[in-house]
């Protein structure tokens, strides 16, 4: 058995820690990019398979989990006090971390599992689209008739990334079948979102996150691709980044759809931030669709929240270093690119994150870096 290293060895050291037991060939990799990088940021020591019973007895390490951690117990365990000592986020329930807060129950005798704020969706009205979040089968149709009276529902897994796992339903058989579709059990524990479909859909990503003493904050579009079964999911956000916090970022020459982007993910934050106090986030990224209803009038919404390592995580990291290197610069436009298929040509080696054969989704090249600096560097 390997003995654990002493204190002076343990100290200033990066985990990208925990993960999940059955993550594929790219999730591994893209945790392992950020958590080197991050050490990079930070000045500390990258350690790769980091256990913490090799690490007994010394300071706990800067953490980069491929989830939101849940309670504030486990992170206690781990040695997590406050947003310093992790990049993503501690919730206090794992429904918290998901999709499932952006809504409210169908009714008042809705199934729902301890925790659960139902002040929550007042407060989120105004800056999400129509929609449910059901942890039974049966409240998930009656939210969903409710929803067809106006058109077009889409069913979301709470958990699901990159648009995978959604189903769009345009009358009772469909919605029916996509109901019956999903796993009991992991609605009664995760929920499941029925949500008004919107056409002509323009998904911005908003967010911020603090690394060591440096913040940044960004706007930035996502882009979709066909993955190796034909399906479009996503395949990239290019962000534009300012030093600072969200004010920094409100001073930039931003388009209108842009600053009601930002707007919305800004009054999200705020209502779910007093509805769960507990929650402790360095890492805050928040999907707004811009779009229209099937009536066709304009409609906006947050979509969903992410305090974990995720998609433009490698572009936040690229403008964050940048940053470093140059105390000068105020603004860049960075970018994460995710495509698939066995012709994609390999990136370079400075933004490479994954270029191969990853089981759970066939061949898939991921990478991401800057694009450009505000004096007109790459």
């Amino acid at each position: 058995m390997a003995s654990s290293l002493s204190y002076s060895r343990a100290e200033g050291i990066v985990a990208a820690f925990p993960r999940r037991a059955q993550a594929s060939e790219h999730e591994l990799a893209s945790q392992e990019a950020l958590a080197s990088r991050l050490a990079a940021l930070l000045g500390r020591r990258y350690v790769p398979d980091y256990r913490p019973s090799r690490y007994r007895g010394g300071p706990a390490p800067y953490y980069v989990p491929d989830r939101s951690i849940v309670g504030a117990a486990r992170a206690a365990v781990l040695g997590i006090e406050g947003m310093g000592d992790i990049y993503g986020g501690v919730v206090p329930h794992a429904f918290v971390a998901t999709k499932a807060i952006s809504h409210g129950l169908v009714g008042p005798d809705a199934r729902r599992p301890a925790g659960w704020v139902p002040a929550l969706a007042s407060a989120l009205r105004d800056a999400v689209l129509e929609g449910y979040t059901a942890f039974c089968p049966e409240d998930a149709f009656a939210a969903g008739l409710r929803l067809l009276a106006r058109g077009a529902v889409r069913v979301k897994p709470p958990d699901g990334t990159g648009g995978r796992g959604q189903v769009v339903a345009r009358d009772q058989e469909a919605l029916r079948a996509a109901v019956a579709a999903q796993c009991g059990r992991v609605m009664a524990r995760q929920g499941l979102v029925l949500e008004e479909d919107l056409e002509e859909v323009e998904t911005y990503s908003i967010g911020w996150s603090r690394v060591g003493e440096m913040d940044i904050s960004y706007v930035g579009t996502q882009s979709l691709t066909d993955d190796n079964q034909g399906r479009r999911v996503y395949g990239g956000s290019e962000l534009r980044v300012a030093r600072g916090g969200v004010d920094a970022l409100r001073a930039l020459d931003l388009g209108d759809e842009e600053r009601h982007a930002l707007d919305l993910a800004c009054r999200y934050d705020a209502a779910v931030s007093a509805a769960y106090p507990q929650l402790i986030a360095s890492r805050r990224n928040y999907d707004v669709a811009i779009g229209r209803s099937v009536e066709g009038g304009a409609r906006a919404g947050v979509l969903e929240q992410s305090w974990r390592a995720g998609g433009a995580s490698i572009a936040e990291l690229a403008a964050m270093q940048a940053f470093a290197l140059s105390p000068s610069l105020n603004e860049v436009r960075a970018e994460t690119r995710e495509r698939y298929g066995a012709d994609e040509p390999p990136p370079i080696a400075q933004r490479l994150v994954f270029h191969g054969i990853d089981r759970a989704v066939g061949p898939i090249s991921k990478s991401g870096g800057i694009v450009e600096a505000e004096d007109g560097g790459a």
